[in-house]
């Protein structure tokens, strides 16, 4: 480890909270596996297994090649010290780690655990290592930073998924947040909600962009859980971003992006929920053109685009806990429940 972050570990305040050990855990080679950092050439075989892991849990999604490439992407990362694959003894791939943080964090320093073991391999204890790996590595980035603000380790979990859900709780993670995913037909009548006086819904745009993660970092500012977006984070794991269906509201007068609605578009999850559809991935209002109508009137246009390309439904995301009334106005516009997971944390 550098020289600086020996001394974030050992003098930080955020250090003191997180007790990070001096070598983080590694799983036992006892289960037959060895155990190395995962790369970039790693990719097709993560990819493999985190589909078969998905399909054991029940997941109503699955992650493309593309998405699981991204998970290497940016230059706060570091593959070759927080992320962990766990080999057979033909080479393939049975289990893996990752530990990210996030790098605009200012006001709590987030670090998020991802990882899973194949089926044929549970049962072993092998999910229990790997956490306990990932835990003690998450304590040591948090340390690194030497930021004087709350930590908080965290992973998420599909409420269907009865053994990660245990697993995590055995850990000492608590649920702390619960996020719920929302779709709505579009086949049936669609509101019709203009955009209040003063402000146009038009297409997003590259020249926009910047000016959109900015509106997002003040819109958000607020919100439980929501920390800024760097300029290259706001960027990285575009994959799946759908350009034809993000929309802006800009303000007539000033000219500036007063609320936006950016979607994805994930074809490999078509066939699973058997339907197409579009997925809002952010909807944000800046706290000055709140209460004007002009969320409502960001979905009714994003639905009305999606209807036009022949997609059948509209889905999106939504903190069940979330103080604005987001899940109530999606609701009230046809959005229905139809997963939840929740977030487990280790609050430092």
């Amino acid at each position: 480890m550098p020289a600086a972050d020996q001394t974030a570990l050992t003098t930080s305040p955020i250090a003191e909270r997180a007790q990070p050990p001096a070598e983080a855990r590694r799983p036992s080679e006892a289960h037959g596996l060895a155990w190395r950092a995962l790369t970039l050439d790693d990719v097709p075989d993560l990819t493999r297994l985190v589909t078969q892991i998905e399909e054991a849990d029940g997941e109503p999604f699955r992650t493309s090649q593309d998405e699981v490439a991204e998970k290497f992407d940016g230059d706060w990362k570091d593959p070759a010290r927080d992320t962990l694959g766990g080999l057979d003894p033909s080479g393939a791939l049975r289990a893996w780690a990752q530990v990210t943080q996030p790098p605009g964090d200012t006001t709590t320093v987030r670090t998020f655990l991802e990882g899973g073991v194949d089926p044929q391999w549970r049962g072993r204890g092998i999910g229990r290592d790997v956490l306990a790996w990932q835990i003690d590595r998450a304590r040591q980035v948090l340390a690194a930073t030497g930021k004087d603000v709350p930590g908080r380790i965290g992973a998420f979990a599909s409420e269907q998924a009865a053994a990660s859900i245990d697993l995590l709780r055995a850990a000492g993670l608590a649920p702390i947040r619960v996020y719920s995913d929302l779709r709505r037909p579009l086949d049936v009548a669609l509101p019709q909600v203009p955009a209040p006086q003063g402000v146009s819904v038009v297409a997003w745009s590259e020249d926009r962009d910047d000016d959109v993660r900015l509106a997002h970092n003040e819109s958000f500012a607020s919100h439980w859980g929501s920390e800024p977006q760097t300029a290259e984070a706001w960027r990285s794991g575009r994959s799946q971003f759908a350009p034809q269906w993000s929309l802006l509201a800009v303000d007539d007068t000033t000219g500036e992006v007063a609320a936006y609605l950016l979607s994805g578009r994930y074809e490999q999850d078509w066939e699973i929920a058997g339907h197409s559809s579009g997925y809002v991935e952010l909807l944000g209002v800046r706290p000055a053109w709140r209460r004007r109508g002009i969320a409502p009137a960001l979905l009714a246009g994003v639905m009305a685009r999606l209807r036009a390309d022949g997609i059948e439904y509209a889905e999106i995301g939504v903190d069940t806990e979330n103080l604005s009334g987001a899940l109530g106005l999606y609701t009230s516009l046809g959005f229905a429940p139809f997963h939840r997971s929740t977030l487990y944390t280790i609050e430092l």
